[in-house]
């Protein structure tokens, strides 16, 4: 059972984790859904095509403009709020790796921390410990924020991602965060090459096999387009191609620019696996 503020999730229901940016400089909508109305509309959206999770950034992943914790706080603070207010259910996350952004965000209704930077600071689990929030425990290589990787090498990169998230896994319990609110990532393009996110893909099997939850990151990332040599806007199909490996694999949790077509796409599978009737059974039966 993975518990996620007023939610629980049954161990084989897939769940979809919606990005809302708080950035001018996205690397997906460049700044879409930096001011409050279309970030609120693109939460609306969301939810209405089935995200249960909304993951709240206010900081680009790659390198970009310095951006103060100060600032990133200005940017997700009040959203948060504001987000809790319109949507009492909803389950809200914030993609963050600084502690006291994470206090703050946490005080103003989130349900979740996504450190997907690795445990870098690590007071940012003793904090989702103090407020009984969620937390995201991520493999990053040890990469420092907002750098791209550089001839990363892993003897075993599947092995590497073991230790790292289920040390961080275990920490967070230890320290008081519920258990069955803690989440494990392999950090695709995070620290990682092309080949190191296609393997971490193909041997996701044994992350499931910890029991820890498994959330994957995969929409319009590098590694898809390098993969298919394909420009960020033009990714979606590889994604969810990935997408419906991850989820036969039994990955749990998918944080996603496109909602309802990953929605099809993980139904899909659930139905093939068998954990969910189709939507209608008419064929043959007249």
């Amino acid at each position: 059972m993975l518990r996620l503020g007023r939610r629980e999730f049954d161990a084989h229901e897939p769940v979809i984790m919606a990005i809302v940016n708080r950035t001018p400089d996205s690397f997906y909508d460049q700044g879409a859904t930096f001011r409050d109305e279309p970030a609120l509309a693109r939460v609306e959206q969301a939810v209405a095509e089935g995200a249960a999770i909304i993951d709240i950034g206010g900081v680009k992943a790659g390198p970009g403009d310095e951006v103060s914790a100060e600032e990133e706080a200005r940017r997700t603070v009040g959203f948060v709020a504001e987000v809790r207010r319109r949507f009492p259910d909803v389950v809200i996350s914030v993609d963050t790796w600084r502690a006291d952004v994470g206090e703050a965000v946490c005080e103003a209704g989130a349900d979740l921390l996504n450190d997907a930077w690795g445990g870098v600071d690590p007071r940012l689990a003793e904090i989702a410990a103090r407020y009984g929030t969620g937390l995201v425990c991520t493999h990053a290589g040890g990469a420092e924020p907002r750098t791209r990787p550089h001839r990363v090498t892993y003897e075993d990169v599947m092995a590497d991602i073991l230790r790292v998230t289920v040390g961080l896994a275990e920490r967070a319990v230890a320290l008081g965060v519920p258990r069955e609110s803690v989440m494990i990532d392999p950090g695709h393009d995070f620290g990682k090459n092309t080949r190191h996110s296609l393997e971490a893909t193909r041997r996701l099997g044994e992350m499931v096999a910890t029991g820890w939850p498994v959330l994957v990151s995969l929409s319009n990332k590098d590694f898809v387009g390098e993969t298919l040599d394909k420009p960020v806007k033009e990714r979606l199909v590889g994604t969810l191609a990935t997408t419906a490996v991850s989820a036969w694999l039994g990955a749990q949790v998918y944080r996603v620019h496109e909602v309802a077509e990953t929605r099809q796409v993980l139904d899909m599978v659930a139905t093939i696996a068998g954990h969910r009737p189709p939507a209608v059974a008419r064929r043959g039966l007249a």
